[in-house]
């Protein structure tokens, strides 16, 4: 595959996408660190580590494996969390790209449920499959987070199933332990529908402010 990731800059109303990078490190300590009860089963770091983190993010980057975000509060500047195209996929044997995963995402306690989850995954959506052209767009989570399974089911992705033992598991106390992860995905064909019904969602929040 030569298809190259890397993600710009994604511009909405509520939240901006801006590529992952070493400025966001001190807001992303901070939204890390104001209520944890809500990460689970979800790989979110301490204050203390989001400078690794960011490496880490990064590294993966440098390997084509990852294009990280930082999600940005458009009304403050502040970033409130974080997100990623993952795992680029091309079986055509040209540089299109045919699959690519949305993952890697968190975000603080206070911008859960205030729209700019629906927002960012209406550009992250939105990107894959009208200027990348993708055939699909994947997104899976533990199959015990009940919290992630109903957000992304929110975004209209239909789920395919559990693969079972398929990747680590990120809960506390499992270190070294595979989870069983839900696997949900939206077509070209479904993008329409699911694209309607995500401006209508953060229409909705839009209305509030």
């Amino acid at each position: 595959m030569t298809f190259h990731l890397e993600g710009p800059v994604l511009e909405g109303e509520l939240v901006r996408l801006e590529p992952l990078g070493h400025r966001h490190a001190a807001d992303l300590a901070v939204a890390a660190e104001e209520d944890r009860g809500s990460y689970e089963f979800t790989w979110v770091p301490r204050a203390a580590e989001v400078g690794q983190y960011i490496d880490a993010q990064l590294a993966r980057a440098a390997r084509g494996q990852l294009a990280p975000y930082a999600q940005v509060l458009t009304s403050t500047g502040r970033a409130i969390g974080a997100t990623s195209y993952w795992e680029p996929r091309s079986w055509r044997g040209d540089d299109r790209l045919d699959a690519i995963e949305v993952g890697f995402t968190w975000l603080a306690r206070s911008a859960q449920g205030t729209g700019a989850n629906a927002e960012s995954k209406l550009l992250l959506f939105g990107h894959a499959f009208e200027q990348w052209g993708v055939a699909r767009v994947d997104l899976k989570t533990d199959a015990r987070n009940r919290r992630s399974r109903a957000a992304i089911e929110r975004t209209g992705a239909r789920f395919e199933g559990v693969l079972r033992n398929w990747s680590r598991s990120w809960a506390p106390g499992e270190e070294g332990l595979l989870r069983d992860s839900a696997i949900y995905s939206i077509t070209a064909e479904e993008w329409p529908e699911c694209r309607g019904r995500l401006e209508q969602r953060v229409g909705g929040f839009l209305s509030r402010t």
